[in-house]
């Protein structure tokens, strides 16, 4: 395995949901994590926040679920 970046030059995201993204920023936080953006509220209704693992890799946690919050609209 390798980072994605260095086989493809492009940086990828993974995306992850969490039921609750202001709990898990809060371990994450306290636990050291590399916060690249802060947790906050995005403009489609979802919260969450942007992470880098030791190895460069992005992660995003999030409670966004994909067709969550239009079929509620």
């Amino acid at each position: 395995m390798d980072q994605s970046a260095r086989l493809s030059g492009v940086n990828q995201v993974i995306s992850v949901y969490v039921e609750d993204p202001d709990a898990h920023f809060a371990r994450a936080t306290a636990a050291g994590a590399e916060i690249m953006q802060e947790l906050k509220d995005e403009d489609h209704g979802a919260r969450g926040y942007l992470a880098r693992d030791p190895e460069g890799n992005y992660w995003y946690f999030s409670n966004y679920q994909p067709g969550a919050y239009w079929s509620a609209n």
